[in-house]
């Protein structure tokens, strides 16, 4: 049985728009300069985690699955999603402004790439002073005042910003425009998909003189043009509570800050869950093995355990699981 706390070794993406902070904040180990994304936890194809602590050192998260299925994933959850990782745990440090886009729903991505659809939220962890996000439009825009705006190179005329610090949290539903701003190092929780719609890219080239390509026929279906405020998520920072930052039918995410020492009981959740450490460090005990959690580090308690201790000071931890 999967009955101790799961460390993962992470995936490190080097992206045009990535930094340093990835190493120098979250201690991500790589040589890369331009180190953009550090995943946690992921069922992608070609890039499926693996485990690097305990008995399981070594085993793929697909093939841990295929062995114990409902005790890992809980049994609702493998009966849906069988052998597939249902999120994808992220974090990203933008240097430069990500491309503005957006991600299907579940039915056109089924249809199109038989993936599922990608549905996210951000936990900002550290963000310069000044930094911006993008998130939806200014207003209700139609089909052809979008197509106008783009065409005429002044699509970021008529999109959203938001100033961010650290704390902030946003959802990002299916269809939103969106665009991560320079400066920011955030946490991602999504669902299992890497498929993204690129809009816009800020007209910047790569080395060799080309622009990163562009989905502007399989994003028009795709965007949703109404300006909704759904998108800023506020929570309560009560000490050693779960306060719910996001809730949706593919992620809960909670806030836990911990001071001292604090059991956790799942006996009433069917879910694995996940904690992202977002500041400080803790120790997380369960069925008598212990792992460290510090800044920048993700472990996964499988769905059979149902008691978990922790113990830290001033240590923030995103709590996520699917209920």
């Amino acid at each position: 049985m999967a009955d101790y706390p799961l460390k993962f070794t992470p995936i490190l993406k080097e992206k045009i728009w990535g930094g340093n902070k990835l190493k120098d904040i979250l201690n991500k180990h790589s040589v890369v300069e331009n180190l953009g994304e550090s995943w946690e936890i992921s069922g992608v194809p070609e890039n499926v985690s693996v485990i690097e602590n305990g008995s399981f050192r070594g085993t793929s998260l697909k093939k841990l699955i295929e062995e114990k299925k409902g005790e890992l994933l809980g049994q609702k959850i493998y009966e849906q999603f069988g052998n597939d990782f249902p999120l994808l745990i992220k974090f990203i440090d933008a240097s430069t402004e990500l491309s503005v886009q957006l991600h299907p729903n579940d039915r056109l991505a089924k249809k199109r790439h038989n993936s599922f659809g990608k549905t996210e939220m951000w936990y900002i962890m550290q963000a310069d002073e000044n930094a911006k996000i993008n998130v939806g439009f200014k207003e209700t825009i139609s089909r052809d005042e979008y197509l106008q705006a783009l065409e005429a190179g002044e699509i970021t005329k008529i999109l959203n910003f938001e100033e961010v610090k650290k704390g902030d949290s946003f959802f990002i539903n299916t269809g939103k425009v969106h665009a991560i701003g320079a400066g920011v190092l955030l946490a991602e929780i999504q669902q299992t998909s890497d498929i993204t719609y690129r809009i816009y890219d800020w007209d910047r080239k790569d080395a060799d003189g080309n622009g990163r390509e562009l989905h502007t026929a399989l994003a028009i279906d795709a965007i949703d043009f109404e300006r909704k405020d759904d998108f800023k998520l506020t929570y309560e920072k009560d000490v050693n509570k779960s306060s719910n930052i996001a809730r949706c039918q593919y992620f809960t995410t909670n806030f836990l800050p911990v001071k001292g020492k604090l059991k956790k009981d799942y006996s009433e959740l069917d879910s694995f869950v996940i904690y992202m450490c977002v500041s400080g460090e803790a120790e997380i005990t369960a069925k008598g093995n212990t792992e460290n959690i510090k800044q920048g580090q993700t472990i996964l308690i499988p769905a059979k355990i149902k008691k978990v201790d922790i113990e830290g000071e001033n240590c923030e931890l995103l709590e996520v699981y699917i209920n």
